[in-house]
């Protein structure tokens, strides 16, 4: 059984990831191509949001990790 918590875990983790990366991303080209001065702006942002979100896989590694390995 922990076994599959620690798969559900990572697995929606990075699904979570994966869609809230298409977002910022797909949000970030629709800004520069309505105001191409403000690309490095908008382009720091999303690097920064997009460091934000790869937190949530890590995190749910990490989770699975101490549950598999608790008992």
């Amino acid at each position: 059984m922990e076994l599959l918590a620690a798969a559900i875990a990572i697995g929606l983790g990075a699904l979570g990831a994966g869609i809230g990366n298409g977002m910022i991303v797909s949000k970030t080209v629709e800004g520069i191509s309505r105001q191409p001065e403000l690309r490095g702006t908008l382009q720091t942002t999303m690097f920064i949001g997009v460091g934000i979100v790869e937190v949530v896989p890590i995190i749910g590694v990490v989770l699975a990790f101490l549950m598999f390995f608790q008992a």
